[in-house]
């Protein structure tokens, strides 16, 4: 495998970031320090402990980082865990892919969008009970992904 092909697979199935040698001690400090600030921090920079998200008969907790759909606990990775919560906080606001992987990633390197489209797949696959008719995760054609209003 390429470099390159080996840093999109560990981002793909879920790593939150990817170092090369050789690095440098302050570059790995550096990214760990931003990884703890992006978990313990919403977008505001305020923590919010309590933060639940309903909508229709999903219920996320953020505090727990715990997802629920009809009553059944969903199993998500933690990139899937944050994409769905970032979705299901702004119903009906539609995400680019280049947001996504800046709000859910930290980063924008153009060229990992596929990214993106493989984190949304599988989490239809979670929660769609029909995924030719989804009713949570939708598709903006030609901007990206809203969560239905």
């Amino acid at each position: 495998m390429t470099e390159e092909t080996d840093k999109v697979l560990a981002l793909e199935i879920g790593a939150d970031d990817y170092v090369t040698k050789p690095f440098g001690i302050l570059e790995v400090l550096a990214r760990v320090k931003a990884l703890l600030r992006r978990a313990h921090h919403n977008g505001t920079g305020e923590v919010d402990e309590n933060k639940e998200v309903i909508i229709k008969d999903i219920v996320i907790n953020a505090n727990k980082r715990k997802a629920m759909i009809r009553g059944e606990r969903l199993d998500l990775t933690p990139k899937e865990f944050d994409l769905l919560l970032l979705l299901a906080s702004n119903p009906g606001k539609t995400f680019s892919r280049h947001e996504l992987l800046e709000k859910v990633w930290g980063y924008a390197f153009a060229g990992y969008e596929h990214t993106i489209t493989s984190h949304i797949n599988r989490l239809r696959i979670k929660i769609e009970t029909d995924l030719n008719h989804p009713k949570y995760i939708l598709t903006s054609w030609g901007t990206g992904y809203r969560f239905s209003e």
